[in-house]
């Protein structure tokens, strides 16, 4: 019995030494977790910012062509041009994003670009409360050093307070 403890301690150790380190920890994904927060803080900082001149355009500019954009409670986007006209009507003015702290996880796909995970909050520009919350999942696509979203899911969409 007791060899039997050893060997599966032994076993869970190994795992947890070839498999616990997440992508956005590991030292070879350092600079992957750096390059996307930067281009998460850069798309969304377009975003806040998206009723002032040209940075509707600037945002718009971080997605591909024919991006898929599914939000739980809005439905599906399947081109850009009809997420910016969404964007347009429904966000610039009205509200910004906040990454909540901590939350970004960043995981490389091989030959294409990275996976993007995080929870984001959602602040009134009137009154300035952050009274949303939800998850997001966006595929980023590198193609000759310019990197683009492909796919972008927010999803499980409540009150901060439910956090």
């Amino acid at each position: 019995m007791r060899t039997t403890n050893i060997a599966l301690v032994a076993a869970f150790a190994a795992t947890t030494i070839i498999f616990g380190v997440n992508a956005e920890t590991a030292p070879e994904h350092e600079s992957l977790y750096n390059t996307v927060a930067a281009l998460d803080t850069a798309v969304f900082d377009a975003f806040n910012h998206c009723a002032e001149s040209g940075q509707l355009d600037k945002h718009a500019s971080y997605f591909a062509e024919d991006v898929e954009f599914y939000h739980d409670n809005g439905g599906v986007t399947w081109t850009r041009e009809d997420m910016i006209a969404g964007t347009r009507k429904n966000v610039c003015g009205k509200f910004s994003r906040e990454l909540v702290a901590g939350s970004l996880k960043v995981y490389p796909i091989k030959g294409f670009g990275a996976i993007a995970q995080g929870s984001h909050r959602f602040c009134q520009f009137s009154g300035g409360a952050c009274e949303g919350q939800a998850d997001f999942t966006m595929i980023w696509r590198e193609q000759n050093g310019k990197w683009e979203l492909t796919r972008v899911l927010s999803y499980g969409h409540r009150p901060a307070s439910e956090s």
